[in-house]
């Protein structure tokens, strides 16, 4: 038995939003661009996170209209080329990477651990100015043009053929990089030294420590890619030989540096959304998250073994085969503490008093579609199967599963499940419930058939494909309804989330009668946070007995 929640209160009961909270305490669009409250700069990234999400989304059903006739008769071949650019490098940079910890950390870090705010609120607004001063650049390579490199630039040919914006977009992802890099810093420091009292280590919430372990891959990883990405810049503007065989370089040096940060990037997508699943599973169970211990070094693991996995990105290049197969046994070893998670999370599930509320629809619709990008990893993993399926769709349907699926749902279920606590208001819950049932058949219906397309042999990039095999049309005409019915289920929260933002009840403290510090504060919650700081004396997901 769980505690009444608050859409479940009749009117006479029903609680109120708080006179003065962060939203309305000051006024004026002064008081939000200067702004060193680390919920309001949530908000900024909110906005401008999902602008780059809907600007990627649109050139994504350009590419998916493109490949359902097999002819290319939409887009030429280079047009097509700077459009799936465009949908990568908008979509990994400024919506993948920073949407959970910019949007969902930012406003949430300092609320769980009971601090006032992060350790610098200076530094956390510059790191929006830096991240929308790149996303920028990003537009003005758009306006005048476009990059053909895809998103990973890859030497010799953004070096040395391309006649496209090379050098304004790596500058526009060398910036951005920085904001990611301050983020990580602040929430080290923030975690490191705010935390309430009584909120030690082995009490943080898995969010906060999917957090600290994102950070790490942050601050180290980070650097790598800014340094590799002002080096492609110098080499094309002062031919600098670093990659271009006929200036004395080596195109796979480049692959070694762009992996190595890159693969854990995957990671710094993947991580928080893991922590986002975590806080979800164990409100809706009613249960502490089975083997506590075990999911938070979990994550430090992945954060660990994600940095020691780029070479399996280049099987096919001039690798030896000692390097090879030690990165194959490494790839397949960071699966271990991925697996955990999951046995946790199902574990967590088991006799629970489950609650099929919106968010955690889209937590099981995260646990099945990460489990299923992870078992394709392991296909990759393995030296001979990577090799048949190189380059394929097959590669492209993986990373979407992971990167993707994953980061999505999850962002998706943390903006549902936190949205309370954010506007002080309810939303409709069928809708929110009929969205994640679209979001999840689309996403499914979209990706899949990518699995067999690539098994099969279709190359990923080609803007054109054999109309005599007519397997791989059918293949993706569905792919490409897919993306619409996806698309659908994205538009349905931009509606009900705005409405209920403006329209909806208020919620209350703790609409779902979960555990953590960020309910015992009203919503939405004042500028400071708490009116009295929170004393910690129970374990994290202190769920009584009898609710379970």
């Amino acid at each position: 038995m769980h505690e009444v929640r608050t859409n479940e209160l009749d009117s006479s009961s029903a609680p109120t939003t708080p006179a003065v909270h962060y939203l309305n305490a000051t006024h004026g669009a002064a008081s939000w661009f200067f702004t060193k409250d680390h919920k309001r700069i949530a908000l900024l990234y909110l906005y401008s996170v999902s602008t780059f999400f809907l600007v990627g989304g649109i050139f994504a059903m350009l590419v998916r209209l493109e490949l359902a006739t097999p002819r290319g008769d939409l887009l030429s071949a280079e047009t097509y080329n700077k459009v799936f650019t465009a949908h990568g490098v908008v979509m990994v940079f400024f919506f993948l990477i920073p949407a959970i910890p910019a949007i969902l950390g930012n406003f949430l870090v300092p609320l769980m651990i009971g601090a006032k705010d992060l350790a610098f609120p200076r530094i956390n607004l510059a790191s929006w100015y830096l991240y929308m001063t790149g996303g920028l650049f990003g537009v003005a390579v758009l306006v005048m043009g476009g990059v053909d490199t895809g998103w990973t630039f890859y030497t010799p040919y953004s070096t040395a053929a391309s006649n496209s914006h090379v050098v304004l977009t790596a500058l526009g992802a060398f910036v951005a990089g920085f904001s990611s890099i301050f983020t990580g810093l602040n929430f080290i420091v923030t975690i490191h030294t705010m935390r309430a009292p009584g909120m030690t280590w082995d009490r943080l919430p898995l969010f906060i420590w999917s957090h600290y372990a994102t950070s790490l891959i942050m601050m180290l990883g980070t650097p790598v890619v800014a340094v590799t990405l002002m080096m492609v810049v110098l080499e094309r503007t002062l031919r600098l030989g670093f990659f271009n065989p006929d200036l004395g370089g080596d195109p796979v040096l480049f692959q070694h540096l762009f992996w190595f940060y890159s693969h854990p990037a995957v990671y710094i997508m993947v991580l928080p959304g893991m922590g986002v699943i975590s806080e979800i599973v164990a409100a809706f169970s009613r249960k502490p998250v089975f083997g506590y211990k075990m999911v938070a070094m979990a994550s430090l693991g992945i954060a660990l073994i994600g940095f020691l996995v780029w070479g399996h990105h280049m099987f096919t290049t001039s690798q030896s085969v000692l390097a090879a197969v030690t990165f194959s046994f490494l790839s397949f070893l960071v699966a271990i503490p991925s697996a955990i998670k999951v046995f946790n999370w199902t574990a967590t599930l088991y006799r629970g008093s489950v609650l099929l509320d919106s968010p955690m629809l889209y937590a099981i619709g995260f646990i099945g579609l990460f489990t299923i990008g992870g078992l394709t990893g392991l296909f990759l993993a393995a030296i001979g199967l990577d090799i048949h399926v190189h380059d394929t769709y097959f590669v492209v349907a993986h990373f979407h599963y992971v990167m993707v699926g994953g980061t999505l749902l999850a962002y998706l279920g943390g903006l549902h499940y936190w949205w309370p606590k954010i506007t002080g208001k309810l939303y409709s819950e069928p809708w929110a419930k009929t969205s994640a049932v679209i979001v999840f058949v689309g996403f499914n219906l979209t990706f899949f058939p990518q699995f067999v397309l690539g098994y099969m042999g279709m190359p990923r990039r080609y803007h054109a494909y054999p109309a005599e095999e007519l397997s791989w049309q059918v293949l993706n005409v569905l792919s490409s309804a897919g993306a619409s019915i996806l698309a659908i289920g994205l538009f349905l929260p931009l509606i009900y989330l705005t409405y209920a933002a403006f329209r909806g009840r208020p919620a209350g403290p703790n609409p779902w009668g979960a555990y953590g510090l960020e309910w015992e504060t009203t919503s939405p919650p004042p500028t400071a946070n708490f009116e009295v700081t929170p004393i910690v004396t129970k374990p994290a997901y202190y769920y009584a007995p009898e609710e379970h």
